[in-house]
């Protein structure tokens, strides 16, 4: 290489770091950068278009929270009754099915029993005994008046007559106690025996069969094997799950409203028990709700979704449910109006929902604009 042509190369070195230093020195910083992108990322509206929006002005407010919970039906435990054998024997024959109404007394099944046979023949023979025992006594009573027996006699007749009518109630109540009318078991007046019986499982409540547990001829143990379960369905329990969160707001009394997802309008309830222990799996406690249930729409472990209004007061800062968007990352915002009053994407932390509003614990403070009606707009405005 000549020293002419080494001059000329070093020259152009020199000249290309030059425009690259003034290059750095005359660009933005990357500060000056993200300042000048949040400038535009803001929104800026006409008058006309200020026209189309509504704002509402943020401020702190006294309210009742509203939490929101998943709840399972169950039965009322206080109107539903397991149904035990009152007799051992087989079932014979089954008289009612699964989901029909009952009265209270009404037979649910007929069963042969060798225990309901011994009972009846026992307060037959009791009825029989203590009606010939009494007449005995009457007699005795009478001919003692006429000298015709011996006080000790006419004693031990009585006697044996007040024995006889014991034995003969205690026959009674056994009969009772299978559920038998004892004026169908007895004899007739003139010792004619009544037709012959079965024995009957009937319903101790009035109420809906909710559970039909036994078939023909299964062998029954008395006291023991559960028959039918028998429930009043017009009331039931909602058993909504609360977490942790939600502890201290949830008060027994407290108002709730069921939604079941089928259309039909919300049915009201009262929070009367809360559980005391909380659930080690899903971390919550149980809120037992009692609602009336017409027409029995709730089913026993339909889900459903549990409003409760707490009546413990709480303070914070609402916005109306309208103002809250999502972002990309469904991260909830609402636009706030700026001093230069263009609108700026402003994220904020949800907290209970009361009614048509959001309690807002981070992101806003009190004073602030935002949008309510017209968010929609302001975020097509922004994407332009």
């Amino acid at each position: 290489m000549t020293t002419r042509s080494f001059r000329g190369a070093v020259t152009a070195v020199v000249v290309a770091a030059t425009s690259i230093v003034c290059f750095a020195a005359c660009s933005p910083s990357s500060d000056d950068k993200s300042q000048a992108s949040t400038i535009a990322s803001n929104v800026t509206l006409t008058a006309d278009q200020r026209q189309h929006i509504r704002l509402y002005t943020v401020s702190a407010s006294s309210f009742h929270k509203t939490i929101e919970a998943t709840g399972a039906v169950d039965f009322d435990n206080d109107q539903a009754t397991s149904v035990l054998a009152p007799i051992s024997g087989s079932v014979s024959r089954l008289l009612v099915s699964k989901g029909q109404h009952v009265v209270k007394g009404q037979p649910l099944a007929e069963v042969d029993s060798p225990d309901f046979a011994t009972a009846v023949s026992t307060y037959r023979a009791a009825v029989s005994t203590a009606q010939t025992d009494r007449r005995l006594a009457d007699m005795d009573k009478d001919l003692l008046a006429h000298q015709g027996v011996a006080q000790r006699e006419e004693s031990q007749a009585q006697t044996d007559a007040i024995t006889a009518e014991a034995n003969r109630e205690a026959a009674r109540q056994a009969l009772v106690a299978l559920g038998v009318d004892p004026r169908k078991a007895g004899t007739t007046s003139g010792g004619r025996m009544a037709s012959r019986f079965k024995g009957i499982i009937r319903a101790p409540i009035s109420g809906t069969v909710v559970e039909k547990l036994i078939t023909p001829g299964e062998l029954l143990q008395a006291g023991t094997t559960a028959c039918f379960t028998v429930a009043d369905l017009s009331r039931v329990w909602v058993l909504a799950q609360i977490y942790d969160s939600d502890f201290e707001s949830v008060r027994v009394g407290d108002l709730a409203k069921i939604a079941t997802g089928t259309g039909s309008a919300p049915l009201s309830g009262t929070v009367d028990n809360i559980s005391a222990l909380v659930n080690p799996d899903t971390r919550s406690v149980v809120a037992r709700v009692v609602v009336r249930n017409p027409a029995d729409l709730l089913k026993k472990q339909m889900y459903v979704r549990v409003t409760i209004e707490s009546h413990q007061q709480s303070n914070g800062l609402l916005v109306p449910v309208s103002a809250i968007l999502r972002d990309d990352e469904n991260l909830p915002f609402v636009y706030a109006e700026q001093r230069d009053h263009s609108f700026a994407r402003r994220h904020v932390t949800l907290g209970a929902r009361t009614d048509d509003q959001y309690d807002i614990p981070d992101g806003l403070k009190s004073g602030d604009r935002v949008v309510v009606d017209g968010g929609i707009f302001v975020q097509f405005m922004q994407s332009q």
